[in-house]
């Protein structure tokens, strides 16, 4: 069961929250994979998704790959969420630490995952604490960019539909960087 750790209020009425928990069993509209740009969904975040949602989730992935190209950090992709609780799955592709102009690249991967979800009309979404596992990026600095993106993104597009973004963590020392930046 996830729980909710912190909520707030942002200005423009949104609810913002920090939850520890499973991010495959939101029941939120959608959750945001922390993919690679060929959704490859072989290991952290993106192999928990793909194995508890189902082949499905590859397929459609692999589809979308063949129709639009690499997925980029500004524009993510979007599947079914196949056996998932939610409506979607939003394929963002975050940052690997040390690559080069990695803070602009997370900014812009969370951008446009509430890009896509807006365009989705969607009311709910759940980030994971996206490059900080395999792709190595400091959680603390993630924690600094994504929380200052959300809010962000709502004072730039005060028509958003969306609700509710909760930031779904799952170890103890995300939760622990997540809750030091709060």
């Amino acid at each position: 069961m996830n729980g909710i750790l912190h909520e707030k209020t942002l200005p423009c009425g949104q609810k913002l929250q920090l939850a520890r928990g499973d991010i495959t069993l939101e029941t939120l509209d959608a959750i945001v994979n922390a993919a690679n740009s060929e959704l490859r969904h072989g290991g952290g975040v993106a192999w928990a998704i793909s194995h508890r949602g189902g082949e499905v989730i590859q397929r459609e992935s692999d589809i979308w790959v063949r129709r639009h190209g690499s997925v980029s950090h500004a524009e993510p992709a979007y599947t079914g969420a196949g056996n998932l609780p939610c409506k979607y799955v939003i394929h963002a592709v975050g940052p690997v630490w040390g690559a080069g102009d990695d803070d602009n690249k997370l900014a812009a991967c969370v951008t446009g995952s509430l890009r896509r979800a807006d365009e989705l009309e969607l009311v709910s979404i759940a980030f994971p604490a996206i490059s900080t596992g395999i792709f190595g990026f400091p959680k603390e600095r993630a924690a600094k960019i994504m929380l200052a993106e959300i809010q962000k993104y709502f004072v730039e597009n005060d028509k958003s539909g969306i609700q509710l973004v909760r930031l779904t963590l799952f170890d103890q020392p995300t939760i622990d960087a997540f809750t030091s930046v709060w």
